[in-house]
């Protein structure tokens, strides 16, 4: 009896055992224990372990059971006997029961929460109290992916050793502690977790509340375990009334692995064929039936089939052939008339093209003789009486050429003298006309010249936004401006000219000079004028000198200094050698700006009021047409190439030179007049230049341009003709030093009795390639 009582005590706690091994698990493992909620410090006294009580319990009353059972079965042996054998099983079953307990307690978990140092994450894991630092450590270096032996544990400030368990530091069962853990070699391996804290909002731990009885409720400590792989949706459902949405989620267990075989399978069972015969029966009986003794078919419904032709297969394909030959006649068809369209179309095109440039052309002509009429008979710039004198001198031509055709000896005479008078009237009516104009355009004159000074600084930052800055000097120039304005005025009452004048006063009488004075006193004369009642219209002159003497006073760069940069006359004594020539027409010396620039080193040495007059005078001819050539040759230049140079540095008398000693005021290939030339590429692939061009008409010049190679599209007589002006060009430009430079290498003849020339420091030589002596 009492083997087998001490057989069943053993069945019991190893029973017992067995379900502390299913609900303890280690920290090895997959899940983890219920921590407490809050953090205790290592040695804190925590609740006793509910599986520690029920072991104890359970072997006691196992105990008990096996003593009742001994008692009952040996009623014959006496009571100091069942005493002494009771005390041996009772202390056999404590024996047993404390190795017991003690592992049982070793596998109890704690929370651990280690803080990495120094960058102050903290890690939050669920470890047995009876395990290692050691074990600790490597738990958390595969956590971090870094050597368990650069890892430092510490608990209150001092190194913890690794032998030591956490039940050894003060570790009690479901209680928590808290470490420091660093690294010795911080550099090449930092303490990082892997998943930062700010990329999860779940909590590590939380506390739930679990009904235990009726009326009692329990807070369980729930740590959360997050798997790394992503839930599985399993549906869900949507309440009818409030409209809100309930999703199913899987449990969190860690999902069921296949089993290992022990064999690598790398091939599929349904990669094999097997191949089978089975026969198969209609679901319906097929047969035929005809009439016969004692059954009658009846043959209404019966057709009769008569045989066809028999077709060969050479009759086949030769009936193939010729449906695809048809198939094919109809799609080339198609795709005929597609071209045919595509070319209809584009002819279309075309001659809506030619005819929108012929159109624009003439309405281009037509704007240029009205704009020339206008000119004519109401000019208003300079170019404008350039042109009249040019059609007057171009009558006096016409009449003095019909007078000696027609006219001899006194009559003669007398015609060309009457010619002379009328061509003299016909000047002083040019000459009064101008003086009317320059009159009327005194005021524009003035007054941009004032805002000019009155404008603020302005240039471009570097986010290409103008920036504009003023000063007091800027300040200065407006209130003058303004002043000058009002002074101006004549539709204004007496008390408003009195202001008027009286802030004149007072701004001129800040510098005390002769100018001032002056100023004071015509001010003083008018005033005194309109108090007597004198009328306004005897008082224009007094205001106009009172102008007069106010804009002198304004052009002081002492008394405004923001005309200076305006002025043509530097005040620097020092710029007047740098930027200064003289006149050899009116013997002055001007600024330079005063002067025509050329890009020719042979100045003509008179300035440009000297040029006007000498024009007027002998030549009077028009650069207007030579203009619009420069300005047409530059826009077209420009929107080909950005940084074209040479038809910046031409100006309108190396045009002129151009046009009428290289090219002879004409096109080669057609003649045109003056106003409807202009100057194209000769190469389309180069650059313009004077040895690069051709004078064309503007209705020749889209012909030009689409000629692929020149040497190709033209003869070559006419390219001949076109390379010995090009070689002139070469010699009047090479000597000009801003164009030299310009000059590329000279290209050998290539045709024969061609001139090639070479730009030399002296006199320019012809030179003649060898076999062409001739």
């Amino acid at each position: 009896m009492s083997e087998r009582g001490e057989h069943e005590e053993q069945e019991v706690i190893e029973d017992e055992e067995e379900e502390d091994a299913e609900t303890n698990l280690q920290p090895g493992g997959d899940t983890a224990q219920q921590p407490p909620e809050d953090d205790r410090e290592p040695g804190g006294g925590g609740e006793e372990a509910p599986g520690e009580s029920s072991v104890s319990t359970d072997v006691l009353e196992a105990a008990e059971e096996a003593g009742t059972h001994l008692q009952e079965d040996s009623v014959g042996i006496s009571t100091d006997v069942q005493e002494g054998q009771a005390e041996t099983r009772h202390d056999d079953a404590e024996q047993l029961q404390e190795p017991q307990r003690r592992d049982h307690v070793g596998n109890s978990t704690a929370t651990v929460k280690v803080v990495l140092v120094p960058e102050g994450h903290v890690m939050t894991v669920a470890f047995a109290i009876g395990l290692s630092i050691q074990e600790l450590k490597l738990h958390l270096a595969a956590e971090l992916r870094v050597p368990a032996e650069v890892l430092q544990i510490s608990l209150d400030g001092r190194l913890v050793e690794e032998q030591q368990s956490l039940m050894q530091l003060g570790v009690r069962p479901n209680g928590s502690t808290r470490m420091e853990m660093s690294s010795t070699d911080p550099t090449a391996h930092p303490l990082r977790p892997l998943r930062p804290p700010e990329h999860d909002n779940m909590p590590d731990v939380i506390t739930v509340r679990v009904q235990t009885e009726e009326d009692m409720f329990q807070e369980v400590v729930v740590e959360i375990e997050r798997p790394p792989q992503q839930k599985v949706f399993l549906g869900g459902y949507k309440h009818r009334l409030t409209g809100a949405q309930y999703h199913h989620a899987t449990v969190q267990t860690l999902p069921k692995s296949s089993p290992d075989r022990g064999v690598a399978v790398f091939s599929r069972n349904t990669q094999t064929v097997e191949l089978k015969s089975q026969a198969q029966q209609c679901p319906l009986s097929v047969s035929t039936q005809m009439s016969g003794i004692g059954c009658y078919v009846s043959c209404m419904d019966d057709k009769l089939v008569a045989p066809g032709n028999y077709i060969t297969a050479a009759e086949y394909h030769n009936e193939r052939l010729r449906a695809v030959i048809r198939l094919q006649s109809f799609a080339r068809r198609w795709l005929a008339r597609q071209e045919v369209e595509r070319m209809r179309s584009n002819r279309d095109r075309r001659l809506v093209w030619l005819e929108l440039q012929e159109r624009k052309r003439t309405e281009e002509k037509e704007e240029q003789l009205r704009d020339r009429r206008h000119r004519w008979m109401k000019p208003q710039r300079g170019e404008d009486f350039h042109l009249l004198y040019h059609a007057l001198e171009k009558w006096r031509c016409e009449e003095e050429q019909r007078i000696n055709s027609s006219l001899r000896g006194a009559e003669r005479k007398a015609a060309l003298c009457s010619l002379l008078e009328q061509e003299t009237q016909l000047i002083a009516a040019i000459g009064r006309h101008r003086i009317a104009v320059q009159n009327n355009n005194y005021d524009t004159i003035v007054r941009n010249f004032l805002d000019k000074s009155a404008a603020p600084h302005q240039w471009r930052a570097a986010d290409g936004k103008m920036i504009e800055m003023e000063g007091q000097h800027t300040s200065r120039a407006r209130e003058l401006r303004d002043l000058y304005n009002n002074i101006s005025l004549s539709t204004v009452s007496q008390e408003q000219r009195l202001h008027f004048l009286l802030t004149l006063k007072h701004t001129v009488k800040e510098h005390e000079c002769q100018l001032t004075r002056d100023v004071v006193d015509l001010i003083d004369r008018e005033v005194d004028l309109m108090t007597r009642g004198v009328k306004a219209g005897s008082l224009e002159g007094l205001r106009k000198r009172i102008s007069t003497l106010f804009l002198q006073y304004i052009k002081t760069p002492a008394f405004n200094p923001e005309v200076a940069k305006l002025l043509k006359v530097p005040q620097n004594p020092s710029q007047l050698k740098n930027d200064v020539f003289l006149c050899r027409g009116c013997h002055r010396y001007l600024h330079s700006s005063d002067f025509n620039p050329s890009a020719s080193v042979r100045r003509s040495g008179r300035c440009r009021d000297c040029t006007g007059l000498n024009n007027i005078a002998r030549s009077r001819d028009d650069s207007s047409c030579y203009k619009n050539i420069l300005r047409r040759l530059r826009a077209d230049e420009l929107r080909l190439n950005e940084e074209a140079k040479i038809p910046f540095l031409l100006q309108v008398e190396d045009v002129r030179y151009l046009v009428e000693e290289v090219w002879a005021s004409s096109s080669d290939l057609h003649a045109s007049s003056l106003n409807n030339l202009m100057f194209v590429r000769w190469e389309r692939r180069r650059d313009w230049s004077p040895w690069n061009c051709i004078l064309l008409s503007k209705e020749q010049t889209s012909a030009h341009l689409e000629v692929e190679d020149v040497h190709k599209g033209y003869e070559a007589k006419f390219l001949r003709r076109i390379e010995h002006k090009h070689m002139l060009a070469r010699r009047h430009f090479s000597q000009i030093t801003v164009m030299s430079e310009y000059l590329e290498a000279w290209p050998s003849a290539t045709l024969g009795n061609q001139l090639v020339t070479k730009p030399m420091t002296g006199k320019p030589t012809i030179c003649t390639p060898p076999g062409s002596a001739h």
